[in-house]
Formats: structure tokens, sequence, C-alpha cells
């Protein structure tokens, strides 16, 4: 999720000649997944739904939090968790059609990123659970093995999931455990009601004021446009023109003047419950 000092901390590592192999094996493997054809079959998520709806609660201020304690906390729940995973692992994404096949890895992204949270609990952001001594979060770590491959949470996000589909509503569906994040959903994502759920998604941050604000007749948005500007253009008037698209007429009327965009943040505390 984060783009900026992770990925020049990489590039570091790889300049030094520190698992340059390793690294480019991963970025194979992953790119494979990106070009899988498209069949028509569907996976059956009901599992990831029953673990949502217990324990993803949606907050009066929009943002919806997740009951990490309890989660961890039931035994039960941990092991449906790894079942999900596990049945996620031996799938046959190929068969699946392409609404199918996107819905897969957002949901697999998402279960990933809560068993890193359930695995280091209690934690206050996901950024200080660092498997190694200079990692700055566990993207980077393998986190599970699909077709014989070793796929990171950044392989899934940039290595399958953004060049593989090409929509870059991608980052309203995928979770980091972040306030500053777009939701985790209380229902698992699906084939059949992936375009009009990818909207909800993208109106729902889109107009939550972490996701784009005016203050003062100045445009303040989240650094998810700033990190993946690239993928909404470019360009501040891409950015903007992208906001615009899923605007509500409050943010929509704000946004009309304005031409570039003065400022971004975002909010890495856990999104705990």
């Amino acid at each position: 999720m984060q783009m900026d000092r992770r990925f020049l901390l990489g590039g570091a590592l790889a300049t030094a000649g520190l698992g340059v192999s390793g690294a480019a094996l991963a970025q194979t493997g992953a790119a494979r997944f990106a070009r899988l054809g498209a069949g028509a079959g569907v996976f059956d998520h009901a599992a990831w739904d029953r673990l949502l709806e217990a324990y993803v609660r949606p907050g009066a201020d929009g943002i919806n939090r997740i009951r990490y304690g309890a989660w961890r906390d039931a035994s039960a729940d941990r092991a449906a968790l790894a079942a999900y995973i596990a049945a996620l692992a031996g799938a046959r994404i190929s068969a699946l059609s392409r609404p199918e096949q996107f819905a897969f890895w957002v949901n697999l992204y998402n279960a990933l990123t809560v068993r890193t949270i359930l695995d280091a609990f209690p934690v206050r952001s996901i950024r200080d659970i660092r498997p190694t001594l200079l990692s700055i979060g566990p993207w980077g770590q393998p986190a599970a093995r699909i077709d014989g491959v070793d796929l990171s949470l950044d392989d899934i996000e940039h290595r399958i999931l953004r060049p593989g589909f090409g929509d870059n509503r991608v980052h309203y569906a995928v979770n980091c455990a972040s306030l500053g994040c777009p939701n985790l959903a209380a229902r698992a994502w699906r084939g059949a009601t992936l375009e009009a759920d990818l909207d909800i998604a993208a109106r729902a941050f889109i107009n939550h004021p972490r996701g784009a604000r005016i203050e003062a007749g100045r445009l303040r948005v989240s650094s998810i446009f700033h990190w993946y500007e690239a993928d909404f253009g470019g360009t501040d008037a891409g950015v903007i023109a992208h906001l615009a698209r899923f605007a509500a007429p409050p943010l929509r009327a704000g946004l009309a003047p304005v031409r570039t965009i003065s400022g971004h943040d975002y909010d890495w505390r856990l999104n705990g419950a």
C-alpha cells in the first residue's frame, strides 16, 4: 500500500545486490497471474462473508473498524480464516471469470492483511509490523503460496491487480488495516456485483474527508492519490477529474474551480474497534 519510502528502500537493497534473484523470481511469478485467461467459474466466498459480518463494525464517522482483539481470541474463527486462505490458495484461478479473478485477488489480499494483524496483535499500526530489520510494514514478505508461487501483499497489489486489470478503483477495494484506508467491506467482493460495488466504494471514500476535502478553497486529498497518481492520469488534473466522477454535489461544487492539489495526508493508525 505505501509506495514511497518502502519502494525506495527495495531499490536500495537491489542495488546493493541483496536478494536480487529472489525478488526477480517473485516479480516474474506474480506477473504471470496478471496474464491469466478468463473462464466462467466462480469461487464461494461465504466463509469470508461470515467472518466479515462478525468482526467488521461500521463507525458513525464513516470508517469501518475491525474487532481484531475479539477475532484474535476466537480460535475457531482464526482457524476459519486460515481455512479460507487455504481454499483460495488451492483454487484454479484461470477457471474463474475476469470479474471473479479480480474479486479473488482482492479478497485474498484483505484476508492476508487481517491475518497479518491478528498474528501481531496488539499493534498500533500495520507499519509497526517489521519482519526484518529493514522492513517498514509487512507488504514485501511472502504471505501466501499460490499455484507454486510465493506471493507477498505487494505482489498481489502491484504485480497482479494493478497491471492485470488496469482499474484504478482497485485502490478502494484493497484494505491496509489503517484508518486512512478505504473501508474493509462487511462482505466479500464478488464478480457478479463487482462494477456496482467498486463504484459504491469509490463514492464512499472520495466523499469522506479522508478521501478528499476542500479547505478554504484548497483541495487536500488522501496520499493514495499521491502515491498512485499514475493510476489516476498522472497529473493533478487527472486526479481531480477522477474525484469529480464520483463526487457528491457538495464536493463536486467545491472541485469545480480547483486546478491543483494543495496537499495530501494519510492516517496509519490501526482501524481497530
